[in-house]
């Protein structure tokens, strides 16, 4: 849990060695300094393995003894995914690990010498110095079933992502060879339309196999949504069609390829959607939450996934500013700037929220009333987006309510907590 920068400057005391590391992919360097900022020893090189690891460990003990110091606090620049390792060792170990702000580094780094040079050996110092002025965040590391959805959540993103490239490329090819093709279906994603095109994908080979053909490509497999209508309205589209004529052996390879992957990929989203329900249950509060109207178990999941255990926050609004939704204001002398949210900690938490709202507000009818009091209301009506953002704080502390204090979901209670003029009331 984070604390206020004076808790975190009390952290670091007088018998504190403070270690600065610059993360890297293979290579890392550290300085070590004590609670006034002077150096300690000289900066190491180690490397991204255990054997790297031992090396830093033996190098803090030896200096702790040589300068009497007790306790360790690590510090480094979060660097994409390379400082995972080092954060598994570190809390193996008992050795405190915080995180800087990359960009804090960044503007800071000409303090020392007045220079824009950046250097493995020049960032530690740097980093080091942020940890000694309180400027850090203790990481949240998940563990249990909440790291088993981060995972399973960014692995279905992924999915999802590469079903939408495989679906532009299936249109495209479909534009080229068979532009005519979607004026018989509507989505060449059903169940009919996958039949014909793992069979008789070009123009040629449905005028070959011939209506009665295509039917019974759909009869022997049982389907009934098509027939022989849709057949014959196949056959002329294909009759007539504009598509290109050249290439065809390696276009029908081309196109058979990409539902092959197209077909894995849902079996692959299928069985991750099996995991994440399952993982879900392990969670108790899950089911009170999915009683909300509007509320989806993809949601739900990729909430936990993102912000964890819920119980470790003293409040929502801890939740609020993780999802980058906290209040900022630009404001000097008489002068007061126009407010916005903060965009600071995790986008994804932050769009699964936007996801969420935007059902909610269309089906939900408590939180479609909020929606219309807030855009309506005479004092101080809300825009649209400032609304929905409104009512996303709205939704976190709902969940952290039934997450940490048991209560259960009442949409009416919910209206009624919103502080409204009397006349409104009244109505």
């Amino acid at each position: 849990m984070n604390h206020t920068q004076n808790e975190r400057i009390k952290q670091v005391q007088e018998e504190t060695i403070i270690i600065g590391i610059d993360i890297a992919s293979e290579v890392h360097y550290a300085r070590a300094f004590d609670w006034r900022g002077i150096e300690l020893g000289k900066v190491i090189s180690f490397d991204n393995k255990f054997e790297g690891f031992t090396k830093l460990r033996m190098w803090i003990q030896t200096l702790m003894i040589e300068h009497g110091k007790e306790k360790v606090l690590l510090g480094a620049e979060p660097t994409g995914h390379y400082w995972f390792s080092l954060a598994d060792y570190a809390k193996e170990n008992e050795l405190k690990l915080v995180l800087v702000n990359p960009y804090h580094v960044k503007k800071s780094k000409e303090l020392d010498d007045n220079h824009p040079s950046k250097s493995d050996r020049k960032d530690p110092k740097t980093i080091a110095k942020l940890v000694i002025e309180g400027r850090y965040i203790e990481p949240y590391i998940p563990e249990g079933v909440y790291a088993e959805l981060r995972i399973a959540t960014a692995s279905r993103d992924r999915l999802v992502k590469d079903l939408n490239g495989l679906k532009n490329r299936i249109e495209r090819w479909l534009k080229i060879y068979f532009p005519e093709y979607k004026e018989v279906f509507g989505s060449p994603y059903g169940i009919g339309s996958m039949v014909v095109l793992c069979n008789a994908p070009l123009p040629e080979d449905i005028m070959k196999l011939g209506a009665k053909g295509i039917n019974q490509l759909w009869r022997d497999r049982k389907i009934r949504a098509v027939g022989m209508k849709r057949a014959e309205e196949l056959y002329a589209a294909a009759k007539r069609s504009v598509g290109r004529k050249t290439g065809i052996r390696m276009a029908r390879m081309e196109i058979l390829m990409l539902l092959e992957d197209y077909h894995r990929k849902i079996e692959q989203q299928e069985e991750l959607l099996e995991i994440i329900e399952a993982l879900c249950l392990d969670i108790p509060e899950v089911e009170k939450i999915l009683k909300i109207k509007g509320v989806g178990l993809v949601s739900v999941a990729g909430f936990f996934a993102e912000v964890g255990d819920i119980r470790r926050f003293k409040s929502p609004k801890q939740i609020q500013k993780l999802a980058g939704l906290a209040i900022k204001e630009n404001s000097s002398g008489k002068h007061k700037g126009q407010t916005g949210i903060s965009k600071r900690g995790r986008k994804r938490l932050r769009a699964i929220l936007f996801q969420v709202i935007m059902p909610l507000v269309a089906k939900n009818e408590q939180f479609k009333e909020i929606h219309r009091y807030y855009t309506t209301r005479k004092q101080n009506p809300l825009k649209k987006k400032q609304s929905l953002i409104a009512i996303c704080c709205k939704l976190i502390r709902v969940i952290f309510g039934i997450c940490t204090k048991g209560f259960d979901y009442d949409g009416n209670k919910m209206i009624t907590d919103i502080k409204r003029p009397a006349e409104l009331v009244a109505a």
